[in-house]
């Protein structure tokens, strides 16, 4: 009887050295292989469409497009491929945002070296891995609902301003930004015009003050 194949992973992170240490983890399991690897978020899923990989494990704050923006368009167009989230923030709207984004689990980086392993053979068995404190809060939102009566908020901005948004703040013109998504520069323009409304804004400083509070660049 012949060991089931291993788990091909993609792993994406800006930063050389986390991909290079991550995958001396990854890679000391007999049942888990890095298959592919991505400096951004663009990248991944251009990774992602190539390789098929069942497990992808993303960083949130990466250029071009997120951890997040990649967790959501990989969940919906490769179902197949699961996401794990592996980040330095530990921060409930990260966590919640990315449960929304399609990930079935999130890992600190800090504790990688113990968790991420668990967090996988986890995920592949479909399970969700959760770290401790996203745990406690996960059951104090819940509770928090119930005692309210209130349901889960709406994003503030669509899926599209989000990424113009973030282009925006990365220094990218409306010419820059028309090509890299194959919209018209009047698109971006107008999504420009809608983000500075809906978030009470006044130009392109706010605008990347703002992705960096959100985690959508680095500062």
């Amino acid at each position: 009887m012949t060991d089931p194949a291993p788990t091909r992973i993609l792993l994406a992170d800006d930063h050389a050295l986390v991909r290079r240490g991550v995958r001396l983890i990854l890679d000391g399991e007999p049942d888990l292989t890095v298959a592919a690897e991505a400096a951004d978020g663009a990248e991944a899923l251009e990774q992602a469409r190539e390789h098929r990989p069942d497990l992808a494990i993303l960083d949130i704050a990466m250029p071009r497009r997120t951890g997040l923006q990649a967790a959501r368009e990989i969940s919906r167009d490769l179902p197949e491929t699961r996401v794990l989230i592996l980040t330095m923030y530990d921060n409930e709207q990260f966590f919640f945002e990315a449960l929304a984004a399609g990930a079935s689990g999130y890992v600190l980086k800090s504790v990688a070296d113990r968790d991420l392993v668990e967090a996988c053979h986890a995920t592949m068995r479909g399970e969700p891995f959760l770290y401790p404190g996203a745990v406690n809060a996960l059951i104090h939102h819940y509770l928090d609902l119930v005692r309210e009566g209130r349901t889960l908020p709406s994003k503030a901005i669509t899926d599209r301003e989000e990424e113009i948004l973030k282009l925006v703040a990365e220094g990218h013109t409306s010419q820059q930004i028309a090509g890299l998504l194959v919209i018209s520069p009047r698109t971006v323009e107008r999504h420009r015009a809608n983000l500075l409304a809906k978030l009470g804004l006044k130009d392109r400083l706010e605008l990347t003050r703002y992705a960096i509070r959100v985690g959508l660049i680095e500062p």
